[in-house]
């Protein structure tokens, strides 16, 4: 198995888009970027999410990995906030940056950090009133919200779960 080389977060660089969920590829760079780890390549795109694709090939033929060396993260809204899945050689699942990067490199083997940035649902099934369900919300009423304070935390502290299992491919 080849070792992750290059780390290419996702996101989009306006500046109205900071500190968003659809963002927090670039949040967790940030996040290793301050832990000063050596061995790899640290790059957070400036392309938007949707063009990631001719920004990541660039990175790889710049730095020399290849493909199934490279580890790009991205949120997911299927999964929810404090959940994470480190994956190689799957399908986009509907994430138009991973579908644009499949499409450009014409594979997709490579590594890909799902983060999850989905709500917690509110109360409990049980909680609910006889018949009634809650309601899942739609990707776009949540992803280009600002984090809030406790989702803050909570990323944080999964960015640091994150770590030592990514320690085992880096």
């Amino acid at each position: 198995m080849n070792k992750i080389k290059l780390i290419v977060g996702l996101g989009n660089p306006d500046k109205k888009y900071e500190n968003t969920h659809h963002n927090v590829g670039l949040l967790f760079v940030k996040y290793l970027k301050t832990l000063k780890l050596s061995g790899y390549t640290l790059v957070a795109s400036n392309a938007y999410m949707n063009e990631s694709g001719k920004f990541i090939a660039k990175e790889i033929k710049k730095s020399g990995a290849k493909p199934e060396e490279l580890l790009v993260v991205h949120d997911d809204s299927d999964l929810e906030i404090g959940k994470y899945k480190i994956q190689l050689g799957r399908g986009a699942a509907g994430h138009h940056g991973v579908e644009n990067i499949q499409t450009v490199l014409k594979t997709k083997d490579f590594w890909r950090l799902r983060i999850g940035i989905r709500p917690r649902a509110g109360l409990p099934a049980e909680a609910l009133p006889a018949g009634r369900q809650v309601r899942r919300a739609k990707a776009g009423e949540f992803v280009l919200k600002k984090i809030s304070a406790a989702d803050g935390k909570t990323l944080e502290t999964t960015f640091g779960e994150i770590v030592k299992r990514l320690e085992k491919l880096l």
